[in-house]
C-alpha cells in the first residue's frame, strides 16, 4: 500500500516518505516550526470547509483503491458524490448567503466568506476531476468483469426493437415533456434532480422547439438491459435512454442539440423560533427547501448556447454557480448500480454477532443487563439487540414506562413499531422526536404522527436546539421496587445505518445513570434544569466545560511529572475552545492521539504548540461514527485507572453549544477495559485504513513495508467479540490487543 497525499491544488509529498498509521507502536514524528505558537494566531486552525473536502478525497481514494472489491468501489464513489452534494447544499449555500448580504466576518482560521469560496472553488475542481477519472477507471474495470455501462453508440441495432418496447412500457408513461415558450411556464426542478434540455427542429417545416424533459427520480438512474450473453450485465443511463427516444416523445422532431443539467439548491431550513405549531412549521419549511435558491447548476457538455442561456436566466443563477461537467452528472447515483449475483465483486457477507450473554439468558435482555453492564459495538454486534430491548419492554407486563429519543430513524422503523405497540398496550410512552435532523425531517414528521395515533406522548424538544442525545429508558416493576434500565448510544436509532456505521451501545441498570437519563428527558420536555447530575455531562450546559476541565487536569498531571495522555475518537473536531485546550495540554507535555474521521480544524505537529498531538482518519468498509474520549488521569494510557467516556457529540460548535448531547462516564470495569483495550487500541493501531494528518494539512496514508499484512481494525472487530458481551461459552477466549 503506497503513500497517498491529498492537498490543495494537488501538491504531492515525496512518494518515498514513510508515514505510520499505527500510533501505538511508532513514536510521535518530528515536528514543524510555525512562525508563532501563540494561541491567538489564526494559523493554528485548518479551514473547516477545506477539511471537509479533504475527507471527500479520502473517500474517493477508497473508490480508486484496487484492494477494495470493484462494486464496493462504486459505493465509495457514490458516497463521495453524496458528500459533495451535501457540502454545496449546506456549507457553500451558507457562505454564498453571507457574501450576498455583504458579511465579511472572518472564520476562525482568518478567511472571509468570499476567500473561503475562492479556496473551495480550487479544491472542488480537484475533487470533480478526480471523481470523473475514478468513474472512467471503474467503468473500464467493470467491462473486464462483463459488467458494461453503455453509451448510445454502443447499442446494437438488432436489439433496438426490444429496448424500445421496454422504454414504452416502463419509462414513457412516467415522462412529462415540457415545451419552453410563453404558453408554458418554466418548470420547477427540485433540489438534486436533473433534466434533459433539448433544441429540436421539425424537418417538415423547419419549425424550432426548445423543450425540457425532467428525469423522473422515481426511476432507476441506470437501467439494466436484458443480458445478451450468459454472465454479461449491461446498464444504460436513464437520460441516455430518454434521449434515444426523443422522436417518440416529440413526434416529427429531430434533435439539434441535447444536454443534461442538474440543480443543487440551498437546503438550510429557517424556522420561526416562536412557531405555534412546530410540526406544521417544519412541513412548510420542507416545501421551501424544494424551492430553495439555486447554488449550483451543472451542465453536461454539448449544451446549445440558446437553451443554456434561457435555463440560466429562468433559474436566476449566478455565472459563478454554473459548471460544465465533462463526464457523468450526479455521481451520487452510481451507488444504485447493483449486481448482487456478483458476490465476488463485493465485500464478503458479514453477519453481526448476537451477544453471548444475551443468549446465556435465553434472550432475556433485562436479565442480561442485570447480570452486568453491557457495551455493544455495532455493526459487529447486532443492532437487533437494541430493537429487542424495546420490543421486550413493549410486551412485558411489568414494564410501566418507556422514554425514547429519536433523532434519525428509518421509514419502517422497528423502534417506532415497538413504541407504538407499548403505547397501544397501555404503557406510558414518551417519544422525543427531533424534527430538525437534517434531511430526515420529513421521515420524523411521519413517525411522530404515527406515534401520536398510537397514544404515545410525543415531544419535540427545543426550537433553537437540536436534541441529538441517544437515550432510552425502561421503567420496570421488580418485586416491591422500580428498576430503570437505560441505553446510551453514540449513534442513531436507525436499523439501516446501524449495518455500516460503527457505534457503541451501553446497556445498564445503574440507578445513578437511570436518574440522570430521566432528568435529561425532563429537561427537554419541561425545561426542568437538570441539576445534580451524578454521572452525565450534558450539552449545551456542562459538557464543553467538563471536557476542558478534564484536559486541563491532564495538563496538571504532566506538569507534576505524572504520566499524562489523552485518546479521543470522533467524526469532527472544529470547536475552537476545545482545540485550544488540547493545545495547552500538548504544551504541558500531554501525549494526545486523536482519531478524527472527517473534518479536523486542529493543526498537529507544531513545535511549541501541538508537537505532542497526532491525528489520524480511519476510512474503510464501515463508517467510523462512535465518539469516545479517554484521560490517563495521572496513570497514562492504557490504564484501568483512566477516566473513560462515550458521547453522542462531536467536538463541534453546534454539538457543544447548540445541541442537547450527553457525555457518559464508564465505571463498569469490563466495559472500561473493552473501550481501552479493544475499541481505542485497535483504532490507534490500524494501518490498513489510516490516513495521518500532517502539519501542512496533507493526509498521508500508512505505508506498508514489504509483504507485511497491515493491521485492519474493522477486520479485528469482525473477528473479535466485545469483552462485555461475552458469555459463559467465551469466557476463556477473550481477545484484547492490550492485556
Amino acid at each position: 500500500m503506497g503513500v497517498r497525499c491529498h492537498k490543495l491544488v494537488a501538491e504531492m509529498l515525496d512518494k518515498t516518505a514513510m508515514i505510520e498509521g499505527d500510533f501505538w507502536h511508532h513514536p510521535v514524528p518530528k515536528v514543524d516550526a510555525l512562525e508563532t505558537s501563540d494561541l491567538s494566531d489564526r494559523r493554528r486552525f485548518f479551514n473547516r470547509e477545506i477539511s471537509w473536502l479533504q475527507f471527500d478525497l479520502r473517500v474517493l481514494d477508497e473508490a480508486a483503491n484496487p484492494e477494495v472489491p470493484l462494486l464496493e468501489r462504486l459505493r465509495f464513489l457514490g458516497i463521495s458524490g453524496s458528500n459533495l452534494d451535501e457540502f454545496f447544499s449546506v456549507r457553500v449555500a451558507a457562505l454564498q448567503s453571507l457574501v450576498r448580504h455583504g458579511v465579511t466576518k472572518h472564520s476562525v482560521d482568518g478567511l472571509t466568506p468570499q476567500e473561503q469560496l475562492d479556496r473551495i472553488s480550487q479544491v472542488v475542481e480537484q475533487v470533480l476531476d478526480r471523481q470523473q477519472a475514478v468513474w472512467r477507471d471503474i467503468v473500464s474495470e467493470l467491462a473486464k468483469e462483463q459488467i458494461e455501462i453503455l453509451s448510445l453508440a454502443e447499442l446494437k441495432k438488432r436489439e433496438m426493437d426490444k429496448i424500445e418496447e421496454m422504454f414504452m412500457e416502463q419509462i414513457f408513461p412516467v415522462l412529462t415533456p415540457i415545451a419552453i415558450d410563453p404558453a408554458h411556464p418554466f418548470p420547477f426542478i427540485p433540489n438534486g434532480e436533473f433534466a434533459l434540455a433539448l433544441e429540436l427542429e421539425r424537418p417538415s417545416d423547419g419549425r424550432l422547439l426548445e423543450a425540457l424533459l425532467p428525469v423522473p427520480h422515481q426511476l432507476p438512474r441506470f437501467i439494466r438491459l436484458d443480458d445478451t450473453a450468459k454472465g454479461k450485465v449491461r446498464f444504460l443511463p436513464l437520460e441516455a435512454l430518454m434521449e434515444l427516444f426523443v422522436p417518440r416523445i416529440f413526434p416529427g422532431y429531430e434533435i439539434k442539440s441535447a444536454c443534461s443539467f442538474r440543480i443543487l439548491r440551498d437546503s438550510d431550513l429557517e424556522v420561526e423560533e416562536e412557531a405555534e405549531d412546530l410540526v406544521r412549521e417544519f412541513e412548510t419549511a420542507l416545501k421551501r427547501r424544494r424551492r430553495g435558491v439555486v447554488i449550483r447548476l451543472e451542465f453536461s457538455s454539448g449544451a446549445g448556447t440558446g437553451i443554456r442561456d434561457k435555463i440560466f436566466e429562468e433559474l436566476e443563477a449566478e455565472s459563478s454557480e454554473i459548471v460544465t461537467v465533462d463526464g457523468l452528472i450526479g455521481m451520487a447515483d452510481v451507488s444504485e448500480i447493483s449486481v448482487q449475483e456478483r458476490s465476488d465483486l463485493l465485500f464478503p457477507t458479514y453477519r453481526p454477532r448476537v451477544p453471548e450473554r444475551v443468549l446465556d439468558h435465553e434472550g432475556d435482555i433485562f436479565a442480561a443487563i442485570r447480570h452486568k453492564d453491557m457495551l455493544l459495538h455495532h455493526p459487529y454486534e447486532t443492532f437487533d439487540t437494541v430493537v429487542q430491548f424495546l420490543t421486550q419492554a413493549a410486551r412485558d407486563p411489568d414494564v410501566l414506562a418507556i422514554k425514547q429519543t429519536l433523532y434519525r430513524t428509518s421509514n419502517q422503523s422497528s423502534i417506532v413499531s415497538a413504541l407504538c405497540e407499548a403505547a397501544e398496550g397501555g404503557k406510558s410512552v414518551t417519544a422525543l422526536v427531533e424534527l430538525k435532523a437534517r434531511f430526515d425531517e420529513a421521515a420524523n414528521i411521519r413517525q411522530s404522527r404515527r406515534l401520536e395515533r398510537a397514544g404515545a406522548q410525543v415531544i419535540y424538544g427545543f426550537v433553537d436546539w437540536k436534541t441529538h442525545a441517544k437515550i432510552s429508558t425502561v421503567v420496570r416493576r421488580e418485586s416491591d421496587k422500580l428498576r430503570t434500565y437505560t441505553h446510551f448510544g453514540t449513534g442513531n436509532y436507525h436499523p439501516i445505518t446501524a449495518n455500516f456505521y460503527t457505534d457503541l451501545s451501553l446497556f445498564t441498570c445503574d440507578p445513578a445513570l437511570g436518574r440522570d437519563a430521566t432528568k435529561i428527558f425532563n429537561y427537554v420536555s419541561g425545561y426542568a434544569h437538570p441539576s445534580d447530575l451524578e454521572n452525565l455531562a450534558v450539552a449545551p450546559l456542562t459538557m464543553k466545560s467538563r471536557l476542558i476541565e478534564l484536559m486541563d487536569a491532564e495538563a496538571e498531571h504532566a506538569r507534576a511529572g505524572r504520566p499524562a495522555r489523552i485518546w479521543a475518537k470522533m467524526n469532527a473536531l472544529i470547536e475552537p475552545d476545545i482545540i485550544d485546550a488540547l493545545y495547552r495540554a500538548s504544551q504541558a507535555g500531554v501525549q494526545i492521539d486523536l482519531v478524527v474521521r472527517s473534518i479536523c480544524g486542529l493543526r498537529p505537529g507544531i513545535k511549541g504548540l501541538s508537537e505532542n498531538i497526532r491525528v489520524k482518519s480511519v476510512v474503510g468498509r464501515f463508517l467510523e461514527h462512535a465518539r469516545v474520549v479517554c484521560f490517563g488521569n495521572g496513570h497514562g494510557l492504557p490504564s484501568q485507572d483512566a477516566r473513560v467516556f462515550i458521547s453522542s457529540a462531536d467536538w463541534m460548535g453546534r454539538n457543544l453549544n447548540r445541541r442537547v448531547e450527553t457525555l457518559v462516564e464508564i465505571t463498569n470495569p469490563t466495559v472500561h477495559a473493552q473501550i481501552i483495550d479493544q475499541v481505542m487500541y485497535a483504532n490507534l493501531s490500524d494501518q490498513a485504513q489510516s490516513w495521518v494528518l500532517q502539519t501542512d494539512g496533507c493526509y498521508l496514508r500508512h505505508n506498508a513495508v514489504g509483504d507485511q499484512q497491515p493491521f485492519n481494525c474493522h477486520s479485528f472487530f469482525m473477528e473479535t467479540p466485545s469483552l462485555s458481551g461475552r458469555g459463559q461459552a467465551g469466557r476463556d477466549g477473550e481477545r484484547r490487543l492490550k492485556s
